[in-house]
C-alpha cells in the first residue's frame, strides 16, 4: 500500500551527498492532509526538483508518524524527467520495485576494482566491528580515532534500515573520516556497491584498502517488539561473514540505562539474540570501564549465557569522552543525545578502541 499525493515544490531547504530536502505544498486529497510537508528527493533516481515543480509523493512515512523516516518521498518529477544515462553496471537494487536502479558492483566485469576482487576470498585478519544501529557509527569511529587516527576505516551499510546511503546526513558529515562506504544487499548509493555482506567486506578490504570495517544497517530500525521480528538479526550474520572471510569480529553491544523499554535496558534483546543465537562464530564483545555499578551488574548477567561462545572484553574508557564530544556530527540514538544515553555511546566507542588494538 502506498499513500499517494501530488504537490508543488515551494522551497529547496538543503542538500547533502545523495539527497535534497524540500518543502512541498500538497494538493490535499483528504481533510487531514497538511498544507505543506517536508519531502526528500534522491537526485540520482528522480533528478533534482526545483521550486515550482510538480512532484509525485509517497507519504507513507508521514501517515505512520515515523521519526527517522518522517519525510514524504519524491517518486517522480513528471513534467521534468531526468535525462537518460547509460547504465554503468549490471546489478539491480530495489529489485522489481517501481524504482529499481541499475548499479555497478565493485567486483563485476567493467569495474575498476575487478582485478583486485575477482580472486579475493578473505580479508586478511581485518577487524570488523558489527553494530545494530546506524547511530553507533560515529561513536565507533571516535573510539578508533582516539588510538589509531590514521587507520583507514570503511563502512559497510547493510539493507536493514534505509536503503539509500544518501538518506544519512551522518555519512555526509563523516566523509573525511572514512575510506569509503560500501552499500550491500538491496542498499545502494555508497562509494562502492556490493551484492551481499561478504562481497561488501571484500570490497572494503581490497578495493578501499581498509584497515578496519564497521558494519551496520542504515538509519531507521525495523522491529515488532518480538524475539525475532527486528532487522538487527543481521548483526549476527555480519559476525558470521567476517569470520568466514578470515576477519576479526568485534561486537559493539547495544547497551542502555536510559531506554524506557525493559527489553532494551542493560544489553538490548537485539544484541542478545543476534550474538547469542544468530552468530555462529565467536566475537569480542566489548564493554567500557567505568559504567555505573548497577548497569554493569545487569550487563554481566545479560552476557553470561553468551560467554561460552564469545569473549567479553573490558577496555579502558580514558579519553573516550573527549573523543565522543569531538565527533563532527550530533550523536543521537532513538532521539537521545550523548548525555541522555551515555552508556550506549561509550560502549560503541569502546568497541572502536578495542578494534584499533587488533591492527
Amino acid at each position: 500500500m502506498i499513500r499517494w499525493r501530488r504537490g508543488t515544490v515551494q522551497q529547496v531547504v538543503r542538500g547533502w551527498r545523495g539527497a535534497v530536502e524540500l518543502t512541498v505544498v500538497l494538493a490535499a486529497r483528504t481533510p487531514d492532509d497538511p498544507a505543506t510537508v517536508r519531502a526528500l528527493a534522491y537526485p540520482d533516481l528522480v533528478g533534482t526538483p526545483q521550486p515550482g515543480d510538480e512532484v509525485l509523493l509517497n507519504t507513507n512515512a508521514l501517515a505512520l508518524g515515523l521519526g527517522t523516516g518522517g519525510y514524504a518521498l519524491v517518486v517522480a518529477v513528471p513534467d521534468r524527467l531526468p535525462e537518460d544515462t547509460p547504465p554503468r553496471g549490471h546489478i539491480v537494487k530495489a529489485r522489481y520495485s517501481p524504482l529499481q536502479t541499475i548499479r555497478l558492483a565493485a567486483d563485476e566485469e567493467g569495474s575498476p576494482h575487478r582485478a583486485a576482487l575477482v580472486d579475493a576470498t578473505d580479508v586478511g585478519g581485518m577487524p570488523v566491528i558489527t553494530a545494530d544501529l546506524h547511530s553507533a557509527l560515529p561513536a565507533i569511529l571516535a573510539g578508533i580515532r582516539a588510538d589509531a587516527p590514521d587507520a583507514r576505516v570503511a563502512y559497510v551499510l547493510t539493507d536493514g534500515g534505509a536503503l539509500a546511503a544518501g538518506f544519512s546526513r551522518t555519512l555526509d558529515a563523516l566523509q573525511g573520516s572514512l575510506a569509503g562506504t560500501v552499500t550491500a544487499g538491496q542498499a545502494w548509493g555508497g562509494d562502492l556497491e556490493a551484492v551481499n555482506i561478504h562481497s561488501g567486506l571484500l570490497a572494503a578490504r581490497h578495493a578501499l584498502g581498509a584497515d578496519l570495517a564497521v558494519v551496520s544497517q542504515g538509519p531507521g530500525n525495523l522491529g515488532t517488539g518480538t524475539v525475532w521480528g527486528f532487522s538487527g538479526t543481521a548483526v549476527g550474520e555480519a559476525v558470521n561473514a567476517a569470520a568466514v572471510l578470515g576477519g576479526r569480529p568485534v561486537g559493539a553491544l547495544r547497551v542502555s540505562d536510559a531506554d524506557a523499554r525493559e527489553r532494551h535496558w542493560g544489553v538490548s534483546h537485539h544484541s542478545i539474540t543476534a550474538y547469542g543465537r544468530v552468530a555462529l562464530a565467536p566475537a569480542d564483545l566489548v564493554l567500557p570501564s567505568g559504567l555505573p555499578a548497577a548497569l554493569r551488574e545487569r550487563i554481566d548477567a545479560d552476557l553470561a549465557p553468551l560467554a561460552g561462545r564469545h569473549r567479553v572484553v573490558t577496555v579502558d574508557s580514558g579519553g573516550l569522552d573527549e573523543a565522543l564530544r569531538a565527533v563532527p556530527v550530533k550523536l543521537s540514538t532513538m532521539g537521545r543525545g550523548l548525555d541522555a544515553d551515555y552508556a550506549y555511546f561509550l560502549t560503541c566507542a569502546a568497541a572502536g578502541r578495542h578494534a584499533a588494538t587488533l591492527l
